[in-house]
């Protein structure tokens, strides 16, 4: 089995045990908290998320408008660019993780009507920019598939930790860049879908919206570790960020509906009633200032339970609560 280079710390370990105490948390009440509502708004934060670090701000508004079949203003490729995030998702539990060619078709369906040679591997020569310009100079693209099948095999038969393993094979497919497009997309999904196959709730923890959040340190920990020449801060990091976001995931299914305050029940009311429901009107109804209306509304989006479709002259989409 092909080695690659990284060394386990003794933050990692620290780390890796802290999730497992936290996902346990999540998988002793799965069934109950794990509910489509929750698989939907997370799919779209996640989706928002990857697609935010590559430049594309369509947002989750417009996200939620595309999965429900509704037009929405933005330039063709960034449509294309949605859409193909959306399909590639859509496969994200079928996806068997240490097959490279299911690695392929996840490439295929992302790139589709967006990159000639999308699904193949690239033919040309790619450098990963910087603000100082390139940071990285990817392999020659000749070595590409060899270096790919020693990945695949690494992943297939080590014995290390599934946190670390995903951790240290996003590293590595950023370092060999495979396509010639859509690198950073594929290896966000590849290491969720590692994660995923190791432990179930993972369809459920948005680490790609985390990782949009701290996108600079992102960045710096690939270069950080390009520079070393090993995967070790790049793996410190993401697992920061994984326990970030279950810890986040947790904390949000413990918003029920006990928990929400008289206003916002009658908030959440009014909008059931009239989903065109504008702020005013909601200030006049339920008898507190506008701004308030407004920072409930926030709330109530944060915690998942009403989605706001088409901006300013939408709509409010009330999900049921858990």
């Amino acid at each position: 089995m092909h080695k690659l280079p990284y060394v386990i710390t003794s933050k990692m370990l620290s780390l890796a045990a802290i999730i497992g105490e936290e996902l346990t948390k999540l998988e002793y009440e799965s069934d109950r908290i794990i509910t489509p509502r929750l698989r939907k708004i997370n799919r779209i934060k996640t989706i928002a998320g990857t697609l935010e670090i590559e430049g594309n701000f369509m947002g989750e508004e417009k996200i939620t408008a595309i999965l429900e079949g509704k037009r929405v203003l933005g330039t063709y490729t960034e449509i294309l660019e949605v859409e193909g995030v959306i399909n590639a998702y859509r496969e994200f539990e079928n996806y068997r993780h240490d097959d490279i060619k299911e690695l392929l078709r996840a490439h295929k369906i992302l790139m589709s009507g967006i990159l000639k040679t999308a699904g193949s591997f690239r033919t040309v020569n790619v450098g990963v920019g910087g603000k100082e310009g390139v940071t990285h100079v990817a392999p020659q693209p000749y070595l590409v598939p060899k270096l790919m099948d020693n990945l695949f095999d690494w992943l297939k038969n080590s014995d290390e930790h599934p946190l670390i393993k995903s951790c240290v094979f996003h590293y590595e497919f950023e370092f060999i860049h495979p396509f010639s497009d859509g690198n950073g997309r594929i290896g966000r999904l590849w290491q969720s879908v590692i994660l995923y196959n190791w432990k179930k709730v993972f369809n459920a923890v948005p680490t790609e919206s985390i990782i949009r959040d701290n996108q600079e340190r992102y960045y710096k920990a690939l270069e950080v570790s390009g520079s070393l020449g090993e995967s070790t801060p790049f793996i410190e990091f993401m697992l920061e960020v994984i326990l970030d976001t279950v810890i986040k995931v947790g904390n949000k299914v413990g918003n029920k509906v006990g928990n929400l305050t008289e206003n916002q029940l009658k908030i959440l009311s009014q909008i059931s009633a009239n989903p065109k429901i504008s702020a005013g009107d909601l200030s006049k109804i339920v008898g507190i200032s506008k701004r308030k209306i407004e920072e409930n509304l926030a709330k109530l989006k944060e915690q998942g339970e009403i989605l706001r479709v088409g901006g300013t002259r939408g709509y409010w989409e009330l999900i049921k609560t858990l």
